[in-house]
C-alpha cells in the first residue's frame, strides 16, 4: 500500500483509506461484528486512515471505531471525523460554543482526548469565508481538543476558498470518473498550497463497480433509494449526482475500459483516482471484509497508462459534463 502525507496534518496515511458512512447504517444495516470485520480487513490490508462523521448513524460509526481502537491501543491509524450537520444548516450555528459541544461528543464517541482531524461537514458556503470560524478552529487546535482541521465540500468553488486559508490541513471533495471538475483547478491549487485532498464517493455510490442495473433495488434506509433527487441532502452525494440510468450505461463502458488493463471495475476506478497528482487519499466505503480488502488492493496497482485517463475524460464528456460540470 502506498503512503502519502495528508497535507498540513503532517501525518502519513495510506493512499486508499476507509470511509465509514456504511458502518453508521445509512446504506442498509451493518452488524457490529461485520463492522469489526471491515476494520480488521482494512488494517490488515495496509489502511492507516478511517474517515467518519458525527452524523453517521447518529454517532454509531464513531462509537464503533472508538470501541474497536480502545481494544487495540497499539493500532496506529488516523481517524478523521466531521462536524456541523447535527443541527440546521444556518451559518449562525457555526460558533466556538457549538464546535466545542460537537467535538466533545466526538471525543467521547471515539474515546480520545484529541481528535486527529476534524472536518467541517459540507457547511453553508458562506461559512467557508467567515474569519470567526477559522479563529474558533485555531483555538481548538491550541487547546488540543483537535490536532488539525479541514473541510468537506460540495463544490470546487468551496474547495478553493478553503485551500486559501492557512490553517486548513485538508479538503475532502467528491472525485471519481463521473465527477472530474476538481481536476481543473482544485488539485493544482492543493498541490501549490500543501493542502491534502481526500477523495470521497470514488465509486459514485457503487455505480463504478459495474454491478448495478436498471432493475437494482436498494434498501428503504439506503440513501441510494431515498436521496436520488436530493430529498435528504445534496444530491451530489448519491451516485455523484448523475442520472441513474445514464450512470448504469456509462458504468458498462467503464467496466470494459477496466478490463482492457486487466482490472476489475472498482479496482480500476479507485486506482485511477488515487494516482491523480494532488490526491492524498481515497476513502471508499465497505460493508464487508471482502469489499475492504478489494478496495485496499487498488493502492498497489501499477501506474495506469495515459490512454486510460484519455478514455475516462471522453466517457465523462459524452455522458456527464453538460449536467455535472456547471453544478459542482
Amino acid at each position: 500500500m502506498q503512503q502519502r502525507i495528508l497535507g498540513r496534518t503532517g501525518r502519513t496515511v495510506s493512499v486508499i483509506s476507509l470511509g465509514t458512512w456504511q458502518l453508521g447504517g445509512d446504506w442498509g444495516s451493518v452488524s457490529e461484528s461485520d463492522a469489526a470485520a471491515v476494520l480488521d480487513a482494512s488494517l490488515e490490508s495496509g489502511v492507516t486512515m478511517f474517515d467518519t462523521a458525527d452524523v453517521y448513524g447518529d454517532g454509531r460509526s464513531e462509537q464503533l471505531i472508538g470501541s474497536y481502537l480502545a481494544d487495540r491501543p497499539a493500532t496506529e491509524v488516523l481517524v478523521a471525523t466531521k462536524m456541523g450537520r447535527r443541527e440546521a444548516q444556518d451559518p449562525a450555528n457555526f460558533t466556538l460554543e457549538n464546535f466545542r459541544r460537537w467535538t466533545d461528543r466526538s471525543r467521547a464517541n471515539l474515546r480520545t482526548d484529541t481528535l486527529d482531524l476534524v472536518q467541517l461537514h459540507c457547511p453553508p458556503t458562506v461559512v467557508l469565508s467567515t474569519d470567526a470560524v477559522y479563529d474558533a478552529l485555531d483555538l481548538l487546535v491550541e487547546e488540543r481538543a483537535i490536532a488539525a482541521y479541514g473541510v468537506s465540500v460540495e463544490t470546487t468553488a468551496e474547495a478553493l476558498a478553503a485551500i486559501a486559508r492557512p490553517g486548513v490541513a485538508s479538503v475532502q471533495i467528491i472525485l471519481n470518473a463521473f465527477r472530474l471538475k476538481p481536476l481543473d483547478e482544485v488539485l493544482p491549487a492543493a498541490v501549490a498550497a500543501g493542502v491534502g485532498i481526500v477523495a470521497r464517493v470514488p465509486l459514485a455510490s457503487g455505480l463504478l463497480s459495474g454491478t448495478y442495473t436498471s432493475d437494482t433495488v436498494f434498501a428503504e434506509n439506503d440513501h441510494r433509494n431515498y436521496n436520488r433527487h436530493g430529498e435528504a441532502f445534496d444530491v451530489g452525494e448519491t451516485f455523484s449526482g448523475v442520472d441513474y440510468e445514464a450512470g448504469v450505461a456509462a458504468a458498462r463502458e467503464f467496466s470494459a475500459l477496466a478490463a482492457s488493463v486487466g482490472l476489475a471495475p472498482a479496482t480500476a476506478a479507485l486506482a485511477w483516482v488515487a494516482q491523480l497528482e494532488g490526491v492524498s487519499t481515497v476513502i471508499p466505503g465497505a460493508r464487508n471484509a471482502e469489499q475492504a480488502r478489494a478496495n485496499a488492493a487498488a493502492g498497489s496497482v501499477p501506474t495506469l497508462p495515459d490512454s486510460f485517463t484519455v478514455s475516462v475524460r471522453e466517457l465523462y464528456d459524452r455522458y456527464f459534463r453538460a449536467a455535472v460540470h456547471p453544478r459542482w
